[in-house]
Parts: structure tokens; sequence; C-alpha cells
């Protein structure tokens, strides 16, 4: 499915929704996110319709991609950010709030209030050999 009528960032790329548009080539859009969670966080989308980042080709993936440090070198200039976050959340339980692929860039200021939370459990070798033989037989 190249767009989705429902979808709020397929409407946006059609031009049915305003935005404060960053950039645009032939497969990427980005933005300034209207629900920031600091100032200058905007977002990278691929602008055919996918809900999860799985679904797209790896040459689709890598166009959004190589977007990630052009867009983080301006923001960050833009804003005096110390630091930001790059984001990409696939499925509700992740944190994904609209079902189109979309990568946010989050500028970072030391006292934000934005907190980091990353708490780190441990990898016994039973279950590493077991994770690591399911997985490269479905690579």
């Amino acid at each position: 499915m190249s767009s989705d009528p429902n979808c709020i960032f397929c409407k946006i790329v059609a031009g049915q929704i305003p935005c404060w548009k960053l950039y645009e080539d032939e497969a990427v859009f980005s933005f300034l996110d209207i629900g920031p969670l600091s100032e200058g966080h905007c977002l990278i989308i691929p602008r055919k319709h996918y809900e999860t980042i799985d679904q797209m080709g790896g040459e689709e993936v890598a166009a959004c991609a190589r977007l990630i440090p052009r867009l983080s070198r301006a923001v960050r200039q833009a804003t005096g950010a110390a630091g930001w976050n790059v984001l990409q959340n696939n499925g509700p339980f992740s944190g994904q709030a609209v079902p189109h692929v979309h990568f946010h860039i989050i500028p970072r200021r030391q006292d934000d209030g934005l907190g980091y939370r990353w708490p780190a459990g441990k990898l016994d070798k039973q279950t590493a050999e077991r994770l690591m033989d399911q997985i490269t037989q479905r690579l």
C-alpha cells in the first residue's frame, strides 16, 4: 500500500493537512512534530505508508536513515542542543502513537526533564545461545 487514506501522516504528505515541512524528496518527508518533547523535535517519515519498519525494504529504510545525520546537524545547530535522541518505535506497545513509520529527532539539553530510562538486564550464556540460534535461523 503506498498510501492510507485514514493515516494522518499520509494526509500530511499529500498536502491535505498542513505541517511545518523541513525536507522532502521522492522517498522521504520531514516536518516539525506538533506535540514536541523539546524545541526542534521533528520527524522523518517515508512517503509510502508502512506501519512498522519490518514492512519496508532496505532501500526505503536507507532513504530515511540518510537524512538523519544532515537533519540532526541542522536541528542541533538551530536549537543549540547539547545532544539528541533518534527514536523509532514499532507497534503500540513500543510507544508508537501514529501507525506510519517515523523517526524522531529529539534535541536534548541538560535538565530538560525528559529523563532517560534503560534498566539493563543480564544475558546468560544459555539464553544467548538459544536466541542467537532462533534469530539467525530466521534471517
